[in-house]
């Protein structure tokens, strides 16, 4: 067993949390892994120190906090407590929970960045990307959506399509859209700033050789090495919520070159609020500390090359290793909002514990990067049988007897010893699956142990023997059936960390170790045995199931006053509504459209092509050389027949019965109405 004297100096982090929603139950697996295995540590005697926080920069953090009306810095404010409220009450014991957006973190991006760039390890070069012209501003991939370039699929993303699973750049789809104004994006030049990744080939092809990565990984790796490791952009134009780069004018850090640096700058917050914890003993080169990240498997490129590339040059040591998982799947299929199986955080803890669901992951995760499904029938039946039906189940049997006819009062010796030494030479083996990640592994040999003790109090028959009057043996079987209740607690306490705090009250012990496991529990007093967990209803997870459907439906709108008048507006809206005179200066069928007129306007200085819904009242030619009234500055709509660029004002009930707003006469293309 592990004493304070040869204990580790062990960091683990888990991957940032991108602050711009909820957490769900995907975000759940990864933290309740590292929480058993930082628990499990701890449970040895090691000093093992557990970070993480929040991911705060990007465009859709700016874009999210500018839509709610609030700054990018109360939106990360916001959703990072929000996140931390989750993670504690799923008993996830983060040491420290930071932010990327702080002055530790900006200082260490700017340290690593000026590294590098002195080594030569920056480069810079003009790029082509897609510009927003409406919001003057570039946009990432995903905020570009136009048809896939290889298959024609519409409503794809800027970077791959669901639909064939191609990859391409923006610029390379058809009728491209920005997400962000619905407008055409244009192509723009800028300069960027580039990570030379390529000059770390070759240590990276050792590193990731070294034991430091999964197999599944190595291979994967292997296949990027083969094509070539290509330079990574780490710039941004602004508008953009991040640091900005020293010595640029309005260019920025991208997220992902600030967010793993924010393990650094988490783990420095935690030690200038712990002086005697030496932050330079666990980040210095060849450092005796280990270092562990766990990461899903979608972000084994960042961690696994960049991140150990820029550690690496930057003069950091680099990770012990790095742990990916695989997904979460609900019932067989990724979670889906219409079937209710899209489950946040907080749609669980509304209507089950989360020790049930500690468990049941638990159960389920392996050192690979497989994916985890979640079958809710599976969960129902597997915490009810292994939690209540097993577990718990040889307290409740074993203690009444102890508290009704010895006061509480543990017996001197065990009923049989050699059964006890079986748990604890099994206790090695359980210990190293936990250390190695397979926890499926130890939860099978636990629960084989909770069934040696279920059936060693099944032949003993404890109720049998109170009525036999044999006392004696009642008091040791029962001693016996709660020792080794005691050990099954000890092995779950990283997972059920709640029902073992519980377990040590009712016991009536200090905090179990892991070094309790040698000595059984013996002439000692126990408490009155209150319930330590309940079985889970399928009502309940029924009732989660409902709720989800609920949450994630579309947002009703607000209704409307009984009169049909609209929500009420101010006088600054509605001075921000530029009318212009207009004329038609043609007008045409839309192929394929029932009620649309494809309209061009001429406002003087300028044309402008709208599409209108009037074709019921009007034919085209019946339109062309009237003057109207267009709304001019309303944002350009991306329709399915091309773009919009404004509105005409009509009035009426419809159908026939429509009328076009029209100006009085001498009026002028561009004049203003007011």
């Amino acid at each position: 067993m592990t004493s304070k004297t040869n204990s580790r100096s062990i960091l683990v982090t888990s991957a940032l949390y991108y602050a711009n929603g909820h957490l769900h139950l995907g975000h759940i697996v990864e933290s309740i892994q590292s929480d058993i295995w930082v628990r499990l540590q701890k449970l040895q005697g090691h000093d093992c120190i557990h970070v993480s926080g929040s991911d705060a920069h990007g465009t859709p953090i700016m874009l999210q906090a500018e839509k709610l009306g609030i700054s990018s810095e109360a939106l990360v404010t916001k959703i990072g407590k929000e996140h931390q409220a989750e993670f504690a009450a799923f008993l996830v014991n983060f040491d420290n929970f930071y932010s990327t957006h702080s002055k530790e973190n900006q200082f260490f991006t700017e340290l690593l960045y000026t590294r590098l760039r002195d080594k030569g390890d920056i480069a810079t070069r003009t790029i082509k990307q897609a510009y927003d012209p409406v919001k003057n501003m570039f946009l990432p991939d995903r905020y570009v959506k136009g048809e896939c370039p290889k298959c024609g699929s519409p409503d794809q993303y800027g970077d791959n399509c669901e639909s064939c699973g191609a990859t391409y750049s923006p610029t390379e789809l058809k009728n491209p859209i920005s997400v962000v104004s619905g407008v055409k994006p244009i192509e723009k030049e800028s300069e960027h700033y580039f990570f030379k990744l390529e000059n770390y080939a070759e240590y990276l092809k050792q590193w990731t050789r070294q034991g430091h990565l999964q197999e599944q990984i190595v291979n994967k790796l292997n296949e990027w090495f083969e094509a070539g490791l290509k330079q990574w952009d780490i710039s941004r134009d602004g508008p953009y919520f991040g640091f900005p780069i020293p010595q640029t004018t309005d260019k920025f850090f991208y997220v992902w070159m600030d967010a793993p640096i924010g393990y650094i700058a988490s783990f420095k917050n935690w030690c200038d609020k712990h002086p005697e914890i030496p932050f330079e003993k666990y980040w210095q080169k060849d450092s005796p500390c280990e270092l562990y990240h766990f990461i899903g498997k979608d972000i084994i490129y960042f961690h696994a090359l960049f991140w150990t590339a820029m550690l690496h040059g930057s003069d950091f040591r680099t990770p012990t290793a790095i742990y990916a998982h695989g997904f979460l799947t609900i019932n067989g299929q990724k979670m889906s909002k219409s079937r209710g199986t899209f489950i946040t955080a907080k749609n669980y803890l509304d209507h089950l514990q989360p020790e049930y669901l500690r468990y049941y992951f638990a159960a389920k995760l392996t050192d690979t990067i497989d994916d985890l499904d979640l079958n809710l029938d599976d969960f129902v039946s597997r915490v009810n049988a292994d939690l209540i039906g097993k577990y718990v189940n040889i307290a409740s049997r074993c203690a009444s007897f102890i508290t009704k006819h010895f006061a509480g009062e543990l017996s001197a010796t065990l009923a049989d010893d050699v059964l006890y030494e079986k748990f604890v030479s099994e206790s090695e083996q359980i210990l190293q699956h936990f250390n190695a990640r397979r926890y499926h592994r130890a939860i099978r040999d636990i629960m084989a142990l909770a069934d040696l003790a279920n059936q060693f109090i099944d032949e003993n028959k404890p109720w049998e023997l109170v009525k036999k009057q044999d006392l004696a043996k009642v008091q040791t079987v029962c001693t016996q059936g709660l020792n080794l209740f005691r050990l099954l607690t000890i092995f779950l306490k990283p997972v059920l960390p709640e029902v073992a705090k519980n377990v040590e009250t009712f016991l009536n012990i200090p905090p179990l170790s892991w070094e309790d496991i040698q000595n059984p529990l013996l002439s000692h007093t126990i408490q009155t045995y209150q319930p330590l967990m309940q079985r889970i209803d399928p009502k309940q997870v029924q009732a989660m199931i409902e709720q989800g459907k609920e949450m994630m439906s579309e947002t009703p709108q607000p209704p409307k006053p009984s009169n049909d008048i609209a929500p009420t507006i101010n006088y600054d809206d509605f001075a921000k509504v530029d009318l212009r005179i207009a004329k038609i200066i043609n007008a045409e069928h839309v192929e394929g459209a029932e009620k649309l007129l494809k309209l061009t306007l001429s406002l003087g200085t300028e044309n402008r092509q709208v599409f209108s819904g009037i074709k019921s009242a009007y034919t085209p030619e019946s339109l062309i050389g009237k003057y109207t009234v267009m709304v001019a500055n309303l944002a350009p709509r991306q329709m399915r027949f091309g773009l919009s660029e404004g509105m005409i004002l009509a009035a009426g009930p419809g159908g026939s019965e429509l009328w076009l707003l029209e100006p009085h006469d001498g009026a002028k293309e561009g004049m203003r109405v007011k």
